[in-house]
């Protein structure tokens, strides 16, 4: 299958949300951007670079721009997808196709455009030393084999798994992850690894 007809497929699924996706779609190929589908949504890049993605969700549809932080956003509606852990990516969010202004969401597009052309980008902030919550370090001295397929791993997905487990605000959240985490460790896999 051609990633065009990909992209196809992807709009043409029954969804109560897919005229409204559809819509934003036809503002997006107004642009220069191109269009293929990554990580099972709509994305639009220009050089290779993802500027935004269009995708519906349960309660909402909408866009989410890559490097949106940099966007003036004068109707204030960006929001940050996870405060405090996405420091690029806005979403504009929809409820029905009514709310979508047409020629503010081109210019917010054409505005991203811009952006990316111009490089600008969020420059990932280096953590140098990785810290060990508990619950992790405790199953990693309890079983040396796991000890040694984490520590096989680079920092970055250390300190991903590490991150995964302390932000649980709960401890049986914490002790799920750990569950979750564990055969992924064991295999070698990073946290993120299915979406890079």
């Amino acid at each position: 299958m051609e990633i065009n007809e990909k992209v196809e497929a992807y709009y043409s699924k029954d969804h109560k949300y897919g005229e409204g996706i559809r819509k934003l779609r036809d503002i997006a190929l107004k642009t220069q951007l191109t269009e293929a589908l990554k990580w099972g949504s709509a994305v639009y890049t220009i050089d290779n670079k993802n500027v935004l993605g269009i995708m519906a969700f349960k309660n909402h549809f909408g866009i989410w721009f890559f490097n949106g932080v940099f966007l003036s956003d004068p109707k204030g509606v960006l929001k940050n997808a996870q405060e405090g852990n996405t420091k690029s990516m806005r979403h504009w969010k929809f409820k029905s196709v009514s709310d979508i202004d047409e020629a503010g969401v081109l210019e917010y597009i054409k505005e991203a455009i811009a952006n990316q052309k111009k490089g600008l980008k969020i420059k990932p902030s280096r953590k140098t030393e990785i810290i060990i919550p508990k619950m992790l370090l405790d199953a990693l001295q309890e079983n040396n084999k796991l000890n040694e397929q984490f520590y096989a791993l680079t920092p970055y997905k250390q300190r991903d798994y590490c991150e995964y487990i302390a932000e649980a605000k709960q401890q049986k959240t914490k002790e799920s992850r750990l569950g979750k985490i564990i055969p992924m460790i064991s295999k070698g896999l990073g946290l993120n690894d299915k979406y890079r």
